[in-house]
């Protein structure tokens, strides 16, 4: 196949995916060696970029994905009206953030940080499959352990773990309360302890 040709399918299949697509998978499509596809990909980037395309590609959870750049966030909020049920309550941001720090972390760890029960947000967490369960604790009554999914780092356009804010820059932005640092801290330093 030329490379004209795969470049046009490439920019196509990411443009339909509503999914991160793997440059593993693109190759198997357009039958070309994985480095190559990747090579293709930094060109549609470069000209995006060169043209200054309202949109990009971004490489999100192990994968290639066209979404808008976002300089645009605000015309595209105005635009667009994000139904109210697909929307997550605070408390689930709260238990979510949590999870994507802590992880593998319990719901009785949750709960020690939130101070409050929180059986209904892991739950409504596990249905949306921004978390799932991975495995158990070795502790009495052995409980489940929860972590975060690859829709996480989808719903978030993460590439991966590694881009969540750290500590610093969250209360930076948002002034995070110095109790809540500390209790983070807390968490790590006897995470830091126990894996020692």
């Amino acid at each position: 196949m030329i490379i004209a040709e795969a470049k046009s399918i490439i920019e196509a299949i990411l443009f339909v995916a509503d999914r991160p697509v793997s440059a593993d998978q693109l190759a198997v499509l357009v039958e070309m060696d994985s480095d190559d596809v990747e090579m293709i990909i930094q060109e549609l980037q470069k000209e995006y970029d060169e043209t200054k395309r309202s949109f990009q590609i971004a490489e999100i959870a192990n994968g290639y994905q066209i979404c808008t750049r976002s300089e645009y966030a605000t015309w595209i909020k105005k635009f667009y009206t994000t139904e109210i049920s697909s929307r997550l309550s605070t408390s689930a941001l709260e238990a979510l953030a949590i999870v994507a720090y802590k992880q593998p972390v319990t719901r009785a760890e949750i709960e020690e940080i939130r101070g409050v029960i929180s059986d209904s947000v892991i739950r409504t967490l596990l249905e949306r499959n921004l978390i799932s369960i991975v495995g158990r604790k070795d502790a009495p009554g052995r409980p489940l352990l929860y972590g975060t999914t690859t829709e996480f780092l989808i719903h978030f356009g993460l590439k991966d773990l590694s881009e969540l804010p750290s500590i610093d820059e969250i209360e930076k932005m948002l002034g995070t309360p110095k109790e809540l640092r500390r209790l983070f801290i807390r968490e790590k330093d006897n995470n830091s302890t126990t894996n020692s």
